[in-house]
């Protein structure tokens, strides 16, 4: 299995920018497709940004696009977040996931799908 670790939340003005990070350990991360959710408390978690595993393919919830970019390097064995244009309905805790997948091009956008999940790291967005 894998261990993940989220850090780089934190406390934002509207309008800055944030890099999350999310480090795993434990088996091969590149046989890994990765995804980035985010919740806050009463609230379903939602789904933000996927990537495959050898980063090939990504996909980004309508509600962010433009705004973040997911990606990932196999040899330092983390998946990264980058938010830009934060705003203060992003004020969340943020998690990253992870699914052992069987082809390279795998990705979801599904809580579900996923099998492994970090303890999440906070954003907060003043206005």
């Amino acid at each position: 299995q894998v261990q993940l670790a989220e850090s780089g939340g934190g406390l934002v003005q509207a309008g800055g920018s944030l890099r999350l990070s999310c480090a795993a350990s434990g088996r091969r991360f590149s046989d890994y497709a990765m995804g980035w959710f985010r919740q806050v408390p009463g609230k379903e978690r939602e789904f933000l940004a996927c990537i495959s595993r050898n980063a090939g393919n990504t996909r980004y919830a309508d509600s962010v696009k433009g705004r973040i970019t997911i990606s990932r390097d196999n040899a330092k064995n983390t998946v990264y977040l980058q938010m830009n244009s934060l705003k203060p309905e992003d004020t969340a805790l943020y998690y990253c996931a992870a699914k052992e997948a069987r082809y390279s091009g795998d990705y979801s956008y599904m809580v579900q799908w996923y099998d492994y999940w970090g303890q999440g790291t906070q954003v907060t967005v003043s206005s």
